[in-house]
């Protein structure tokens, strides 16, 4: 879906409000259809899995998922596929072409040992979570257990979620489910912000403010993010029983001046600077909106802070 940047700052100087509201009340109404999907399967699908390219909101949505199946009686067990990562061995790692350690890569899963959880899922039996330690790159020796009840489901979520190796363990019982912030916005009939940059920008903003990684950094493995979304991720997403997409037509009207603040110490010439500079062009082309206009369960809340979600 296009978008109009005059339409977008003619709503935000004459009805901010209202506009939010609208844009907001058609994202829920998204969730809502993808939960009402997923409970009218309840009986012979308990396990959704749940995929997108980064910075598409995967973890906000998955929490807004959770509480609206709650709401309609079905109960909802989180997985992260991150936590089902090999403990880093730089031997037997997969690699870039450059030789360095492909972290976007499947390959890097214990898809076994995932394999054989979902299909242990299935049957009703219990199994034995993993838990990945990202500060030392190895499985941690803690365990979760889980054991599916009646009306509940689980929620792989991860961004090969909708691989055909974890896809074919679930089978029939699996619903899949791609998200990603798929609108460009236009301007005169051309593109004027794409959708790759809206999730650029989410993930700047993110990363700067929570991570404790400037935007130099994050540019720098930008590349490296969406040669994996290229090879890993898109050619599953047209295999998705239910396709949502999180654009909120308001939100470059937020994300700017926290994107403004971000790249102010990009020096010239790092990767992807030209690409940088033309953002922060045609960004200022959108109306300023201040945070305090988002709601506090906001999908931007992943990305600008203040939220109700506990993430």
């Amino acid at each position: 879906m296009a978008l109009d940047v005059r339409e977008i700052n003619s709503r935000i100087k004459n009805d901010p409000t209202g506009f939010v509201g609208e844009c907001e009340d058609a994202y829920e109404k998204s969730i809502v259809s993808a939960a009402k999907k997923i409970a009218e399967r309840i009986d012979t699908s308990s396990v959704v899995l749940l995929s997108g390219p980064s910075g598409s909101g995967k973890t906000t949505t998955a929490l807004k998922l959770e509480r609206t199946l709650e709401k309609l009686g079905i109960g909802t067990r989180p997985v992260s596929l991150d936590d089902y990562f090999r403990t880093v061995d730089l031997e037997t790692a997969p690699k870039t072409e450059d030789g360095k350690i492909d972290y976007e890569s499947p390959e890097c899963l214990d898809m076994p040992l995932l394999n054989r959880h979902i299909k242990e899922i299935i049957k009703g039996n219990e199994i034995m979570m993993p838990k990945f330690d990202f500060k030392n790159q190895r499985r941690s020796e803690t365990v979760t257990p889980l054991h599916l009840k009646k009306n509940e489901v689980v929620i792989f979520e991860g961004i090969h979620a909708l691989n055909d190796e974890i896809s074919a363990a679930a089978g029939s019982h699996g619903i899949k489910l791609y998200i990603s912030a798929r609108s460009n916005f236009m301007l005169d009939g051309s593109v004027f912000y794409k959708g790759t940059w809206t999730r650029l920008t989410r993930r700047i903003v993110r990363d700067n403010l929570f991570r404790g990684a400037n935007a130099d950094f994050t540019l720098s493995i930008w590349d490296g993010i969406r040669r994996g979304e290229k090879m890993y991720i898109s050619p599953f997403k047209d295999r998705a029983d239910i396709t949502i997409n999180s654009t909120h037509e308001y939100e470059i009207t937020v994300l700017k001046k926290h994107l403004k603040k971000a790249v102010l110490t990009v020096p010239e010439g790092i990767v992807r600077y030209e690409e940088v500079c033309r953002m922060m062009n045609n960004i200022d082309g959108f109306e300023d909106l201040p945070d305090d206009y988002v709601p506090k369960d906001s999908l931007l809340r992943e990305f600008i802070g203040g939220g109700s979600f506990r993430y």
